[in-house]
């Protein structure tokens, strides 16, 4: 009783074969598959591109909607007060 025998296993995949038909299972594993092997080549690279290129950029600047860097504006408790 502690496991499922094959008929229980053959039983399940009928009832997901009726409800799901064999096309959408079929591009489904399909699906995953390529995100299996993105997520490989992704952890095989080296180091990301945008990481080095954020890492560059100075901290205390935001790009403005012309492209052009502007000085971040900090509030400070006394500048409230």
């Amino acid at each position: 009783m502690g496991s499922f025998s094959i008929w229980h296993w053959a039983v399940v995949l009928l009832v997901v074969l009726l409800l799901f038909g064999g096309g959408k299972v079929s591009s489904l594993m399909g699906d995953f598959a390529k995100g299996i092997k993105s997520f490989k080549k992704n952890m095989a690279e080296p180091d990301d591109v945008s990481m080095e290129a954020s890492a560059d950029k100075n901290a205390g600047s935001i790009t403005g909607p012309d492209g052009k860097a502007q000085p971040a504006a900090r509030e400070t408790a006394k500048e409230r007060a």
